[in-house]
């Protein structure tokens, strides 16, 4: 009884000093983009000093890795995403740590539609009339990626298995870099998300063929979903969320997830999510484990069935 109040205590006044949170990514992509606006609602919400901490590398891996081994007291949180949290760990023979069991979920905080962006001057207009290309000319296209073995990669990898077509695969180090050869020429295509991609769509510097969302976006409402296109298997878009290491006790979780769900009445919060053409999402903790689960599974069965070599 005396050890069960004494962690009713500490959970009690939680958080009493700064937290930190890890992006397992650069600083300006949209996991960094979101993590920084979850910091600001959970900030307002909780009256204490939420502190963005970018540790990139290998996908995602090192800093979800450094994460996985913090102290589970509610002081370090790390962002569970798609790429690093379901991908990653699918990909890599041996990978650092257990996208299941080394994280406890505390709730997703949008929904990222995916995006096939194409070069202006490829003589396509729609998804069909892209395949058609490239099942006249296999592997004369080509298709850039983050890197191998992330998000962006596979993508590509699962969108050519679904429509039966071959590209040339371009790896660079950030979708930064291959979205900036895209536009020169240097390479046909990108899957990308919504965020990162929006300047250039509206700007007429790339084209976009389908996007995976449960609805045409408002951004692009000439541009159907990959279901509307037959392509159900591509239509999923991505999830970002926020989760801590292992043990951390479920009072503190549940703390972060009440004020991370409040942000969802506050026009600014949610105004700021829809600014990155992402989706705000209320998921509950349960919810959220759940969804790493099933993607976890959705991913592994994908790399099987698309023979993707593991790096």
């Amino acid at each position: 009884m005396a050890a069960a109040n004494s962690t009713h205590a500490e959970t009690a006044k939680y958080p009493d000093k700064p937290v930190r949170v890890v992006v397992p990514y650069a600083p300006g992509g949209t996991t960094d983009l979101l993590a920084r606006i979850a910091a600001t609602q959970l900030q307002s919400a909780l009256d204490q000093s939420f502190i963005v901490d970018n540790r990139p590398g290998a996908g995602g891996s090192v800093g979800s890795a450094f994460a996985a081994k913090q102290a589970a007291d509610g002081y370090t949180l790390v962002m569970l995403v798609e790429s690093s949290h379901a991908v990653n760990p699918n990909v890599y023979r041996k990978s650092a740590y257990d996208p299941v069991k080394d994280f406890a979920a505390i709730g997703n905080i949008a929904d990222v539609p995916n995006v096939l962006v194409v070069n202006p001057k490829l003589p396509v207009r729609s998804l069909a009339e892209f395949i058609a290309l490239l099942k006249a000319n296999p592997n004369k296209y080509s298709f850039g990626s983050s890197g191998n073995g992330g998000l962006s990669h596979l993508n590509g990898e699962l969108f050519q298995s679904v429509t039966r077509t071959r590209m040339l695969h371009v790896p660079y180090k950030g979708l930064g870099p291959a979205l900036t050869d895209l536009v020169g020429g240097q390479i046909d295509v990108v899957f990308d998300n919504i965020p990162s991609s929006a300047a250039m769509l509206e700007s007429g510097h790339t084209r976009a063929l389908a996007v995976a969302a449960k609805q045409r976006l408002k951004l692009l409402p000439d541009v159907p979903t990959y279901a509307e296109a037959g392509y159900p298997a591509m239509n999923t878009p991505s999830w970002f969320g926020i989760g801590a290491p292992a043990d951390t006790p479920q009072a503190i979780l549940a703390t972060l997830n009440e004020a991370l769900r409040a942000g969802l009445s506050r026009p600014d919060y949610t105004g700021a999510i829809e600014k990155q053409g992402a989706i705000p999402s209320g998921m509950s903790r349960a919810a959220f484990a759940e969804l790493i689960v099933t993607e976890n599974d959705r991913w592994q069965k994908v790399v099987k069935e698309i023979g993707f070599e593991k790096l």
